[in-house]
């Protein structure tokens, strides 16, 4: 175990992923309840994922596999497939980073450096299975007895008993099967492309032509003889691949297009039901304005329309639904009196202003959930078929959920400890798995503010290592649809706090158009992603000064952000140069038609000529800029393309705009190498204090 009592914060919170390594994570509930399988690195600066099993008859945890057995000279090989699906789910570590069971939990598959190894947990026996060529996203069939994967090239295989089978063969280059695509897995949070049915016998699986979507090359300019690679990447108002749905027969190889509404592009999810009732497809249209769920006949592979969802703003994508309850029921997520809420067969069951963010279960006692009354926490929910009603959660903080056979975890985050908590909840007894992950040498306290006339949530972190007047203020959000900041847990404040106590105070708010608060609230950023965001984080800044007098010196005040946060950083220095004097600009969408088509129509529609995009692009701005700014892009980012940042500097160029641009080598959107997480902190600070003259 490394010795990280010496390092500083930056290269401390760099080695353990912002301190996310050591703890417990991907879990499995057995279908009994008595037994967890989950994934846990040796130590908070291990990055190798090894899966235990925690079985609650003896209360013995046990290793189940660990990697470095089984890796050649310990080191793990990535394809650039499977980087770029751990780039998708935002994986940083390595190792088993996910695994896939059958329906009783006895068989465990996973890949290692692309190969496909099984193992039988009764036993404790590995074996590495027959493939061909290198294995991505295995999933085992319900019976344990065969595993479906696929290829880097968009074939399907199976391997069963020792041989493989060759299920789907693209036609051309540009055909995948069983692969989701680009916007599925980075906007939908859809992962796979390939079902198992309920009895091992069939396979739902994707296929997608890509022909149409534009081409573009990503080089790696520090190394010019490496060739570039070619990416296909779906611009706004541009094509999207063709996707379709085959059903599979196993057995002869058989199979039959699905088919749902031509006029919906967006294949958004398949659950593929137990084989007591009818698999279902949720499908969307381009506009995301309607959605349809579809009920399919295994026989005949038809679908049928069985629920429709409309809204003037657009379809929200809720994890765990559309599904199926015990007797039949449809449960499904609509908008009731400006709340998100669950629907069985159509009739709300759960509470006024109670957010409902994801199903966790659905089972014959009733149906249990996450969500929020207060925007600030996540809290799990059970709602009974008679219509009982429990929070299973009550203490401030972050909390999400697994429930399998009358077995509960909790995975648990607050404001008293930087480590997840995960308790298992059986007969009246808890258990807890242990965390490995450090803790910071700061001990982060945020202070929870409720800002300006629209109540903006905001957490405030002072320096802890001197009086706290006439502060520089660093503004720090990310303030966009989909993540909000401002959460219950100390986990999320840490580097927050040691950039207080450089001599800083730091606000992060969550303005309109980020999640939990309200579906007004989030919609209100329909047509315009620029103005209400900058707004909000203007107001949160002079509501902050007024209200706390003496507290900010408001001739330093400076913005940063990455990604959305990035683009709204920008904005907010062109914007209000009055308010803001400094801006870090990370990896920002700097014209959203350089973005692809499911995030960005959704809220600005498929026509880039309307004024929705004229406004609301920095590069028409830049011309405006009058404060110092630093432009951060990774170089090889697949997401946010480094095309963004270049042309916002050469925009700035021409207008004779001075501007530090830092390029980051090799890097993607993520930033999980140790040397460069580490400097790229030091030198954001660096650049605020002269900026801000400090």
């Amino acid at each position: 175990m490394a010795d990280t009592s010496q390092l500083s914060f930056p290269r401390h919170s760099a080695k353990t992923l912002r301190f996310t390594l050591g703890a417990p994570r991907t879990f499995t509930l057995s279908p009994d309840g008595q037994r967890l399988i989950f994934v846990r690195s040796a130590s908070g600066t291990d990055r190798i994922g090894r899966l235990y099993q925690y079985d609650l008859r003896s209360d013995v945890e046990e290793l189940l596999v660990d990697p470095l057995n089984l890796l050649v000279d310990g080191a793990e090989q990535l394809s650039p497939e499977e980087r770029a699906r751990r780039e998708r789910t935002r994986e940083a570590a390595g190792g088993i980073t996910s695994y896939s069971s059958d329906k009783k939990c006895e068989f465990i598959t996973f890949v290692l450096s692309g190969k496909l190894y099984t193992l039988e947990i009764s036993s404790k026996r590995i074996r590495e299975e027959a493939s061909a060529g290198i294995v991505i996203d295995p999933q085992l069939a319900p019976d344990g007895k065969s595993i479906a994967y696929i290829t880097p090239e968009g074939e399907l295989h199976l391997s069963r008993e020792g041989k493989v089978k060759v299920l789907c063969t693209p036609e051309n280059p540009d055909i995948f099967y069983g692969t989701a695509e680009f916007v599925a897995s980075e906007e939908m949070s859809r992962h796979h492309g390939f079902w198992w049915s309920a009895d091992s016998q069939s396979l739902f699986v994707q296929r997608f032509d890509q022909t149409p979507v534009t081409k573009i090359f990503i080089s790696d300019s520090a190394n010019p003889e490496s060739a570039p690679r070619e990416v296909r990447y779906p611009f706004v108002g541009t094509a999207n691949v063709i996707t379709s749905l085959l059903l599979l027969n196993l057995e002869d190889l058989s199979r039959k297009e699905i088919s749902w509404n031509p006029a919906h592009e967006y294949l958004c999810d398949v659950n593929p039901g137990d084989g007591k009732v009818p698999p279902l497809l949720l499908t969307m249209s381009r506009n995301q304005r309607h959605a349809e769920i579809v009920a399919i006949d295994p026989e005949s592979a038809k679908g049928r329309v069985i629920a429709e969802m409309k809204d003037p703003a657009w379809i929200d994508l809720v994890a765990g639904v559309p599904a199926w309850g015990p007797n039949g029921e449809l449960i499904t997520h609509v908008i009731h009196e400006n709340t998100h809420s669950i629907a069985v067969n159509g009739e709300v069951v759960t509470p006024e202003h109670l957010q409902v963010d994801g199903i966790i279960a659905i089972n014959r006692d009733g149906i249990t959930f996450s969500g929020t009354f207060d925007p600030t926490q996540s809290h799990v929910y059970w709602r009974g078929w008679g219509g009982e009603f429990e929070a299973l959660t009550t203490e401030p903080g972050v909390h999400m959920a697994r429930t399998n056979g009358g077995t509960l975890l909790l995975i648990s985050r607050d404001l008293n400890s930087y480590e997840v908590s995960v308790a298992i909840k059986r007969d009246g007894v808890t258990r807890k798995i242990a965390a490995h992950n450090e803790r910071p040498e700061v001990d982060a306290q945020p202070q929870f503010l409720s800002l300006g006339e629209r109540g903006l949530r905001s957490a405030l972190l002072l320096p802890q290592n001197r009086e706290p007047k006439n502060l520089p203020l660093l503004v720090d959000p990310y303030g966009g649809p989909g993540h909000a900041r401002v959460m219950h847990a100390k986990s999320a404040y840490a580097e927050a706090q040691w950039i207080a106590n450089q001599g800083f105070a730091v606000l992060i708010s969550d303005g309109r158009g980020t999640p939990h608060r309200d579906p007004q609230w989030e919609r209100a950023i329909v047509d315009d992603l620029s103005t209400f965001p900058v707004d909000d984080q203007a107001d949160a800044v002079q509501a902050l000064i007024a209200t706390h007098p003496g507290l900010i010196d408001s001739a330093r005040v400076a913005i940063r952000g990455w990604s959305f946060g990035g683009y709204l950083a920008g904005l907010a220095a062109v914007r209000r140069p009055d308010i803001f004097k400094a801006a870090i600009i990370g990896a920002p969408v700097t014209d959203f038609r350089l973005y692809d088509t499911f995030y960005t129509e959704r809220f600005m529609g498929p026509d880039t000529k309307s004024v929705n995009y004229e406004k609301s692009s920095l590069l028409n701005e830049a011309k405006n800029l009058q404060v110092p700014v630093m432009i951060i892009h990774g170089m090889v980012d697949d997401n946010v393309l480094v095309s963004n940042s270049l042309k916002l500097s050469s925009a700035l160029l021409e207008a004779g705009k001075a501007h530090e641009v830092l390029p980051l080598t090799g890097v993607t959107h993520m930033t999980p190498q140790e040397v460069v997480a580490e400097n790229l902190m030091l030198l954001e600070l660096d650049f605020l204090k002269r900026a801000l003259k400090i």
